[in-house]
């Protein structure tokens, strides 16, 4: 195939770019957004969740208006961009008596979702308050997890899309730069995990470790329709 441009592992050959060039021709009153999704399905170029790949393929159409292949329309309404203009999760008012108990004296432990539900202020103002560094908004695909014992906080989780690009990782696993296209969906990255500081429980952290690997999967895939 002759490749005359390439962006997030999507090649596009002269070919692919006279095709392009017929869409825009074809639909002169059509948004950039609206461009985009008609060449998603014209590929078609879908998520492993079966969703197009509307916002990447964006910037691929994007990067070849500016490498001078493609003549987009004029951008007609620039979004503000909330991670630019975020603040910080706001302070909340928490029990923070100390927890000192063996593992087996804290009774059950709940795993709660919390991803656009009435705790997730919570768990943001936690990490942001008390994870060494801060809460950040993950992006793409994530699950955001309380854990609670016996109605008190006592950690939390944040699992997110892997990296696309992690060096100790490939080599680690061995991959191709095809298998890493072909498999990175079905990673999930741990990018926060946070032990409340006045909970003080000998092998608390491999507990709920163990428990969140036995319970991540099928959360994620009733959320997201993949495995991982």
């Amino acid at each position: 195939m002759d490749v005359v441009f390439a962006y997030r592992g999507r090649r596009v050959s002269a070919s692919d770019l006279e095709m392009i060039r017929g869409l825009i021709a074809a639909h002169p009153q059509a948004t950039r957004r609206a461009l985009s999704k008609q060449l998603c399905e014209a590929w078609p170029w879908v998520q492993p969740n079966g969703r197009p790949r509307d916002m990447v393929c964006r910037g691929l159409m994007l990067g070849l208006h500016r490498a001078g292949l493609i003549e987009l329309p004029p951008r007609r309404y620039c979004p503000p961009n909330p991670l630019a203009q975020r603040r910080p999760p706001a302070a909340v008012v928490i029990d923070r008596t100390p927890i000192r108990a063996e593992l087996h004296e804290l009774g059950p432990l709940e795993f709660v979702l919390v991803r656009r539900r009435d705790q997730e202020p919570l768990f943001n103002a936690l990490l942001h308050t008390y994870h060494y560094l801060g809460y950040t908004q993950p992006v793409g695909e994530h699950l955001k997890y309380l854990v609670y014992a016996g109605g008190r906080p006592v950690a939390c989780f944040a699992w997110s899309s892997a990296p696309r690009h992690l060096a100790p990782r490939d080599r680690f696993l061995g991959w191709s730069l095809a298998a890493r296209r072909h498999n990175l969906h079905l990673i999930a990255y741990n990018p926060r995990f946070l032990i409340l500081p006045w909970v003080a429980v000998r092998q608390l952290a491999s507990h709920l470790l163990g428990a969140m690997m036995r319970r991540l999967p099928a959360d994620w895939e009733r959320r997201y329709g993949h495995p991982i």
